[in-house]
């Protein structure tokens, strides 16, 4: 496997959790309470984001040593 299709793999599972973390926080909006909660998962989001962004540089640097 390519290092560029084993970027894309970890940033799909990484995507994969965001989208969960995300929907845990829609969930948290709904019952309209749990700031500190909220605000914690807001940080996890953040941080998945932050390591979507570093898969999708290797993902480019991968294609582009290989072009």
């Amino acid at each position: 496997m390519s290092e560029s299709a084993e970027a894309l793999g970890r940033m799909e599972e990484l995507i994969e959790r965001l989208k969960s973390r995300v929907d845990a926080l829609e969930t948290l909006a709904g019952e309209g309470g749990d700031v500190d909660g909220a605000v914690d998962v807001l940080a996890e989001v953040a941080e998945l984001a932050k390591q979507v962004e570093t898969e999708i540089q290797r993902a480019r640097q991968a294609a582009d040593a290989g072009a």
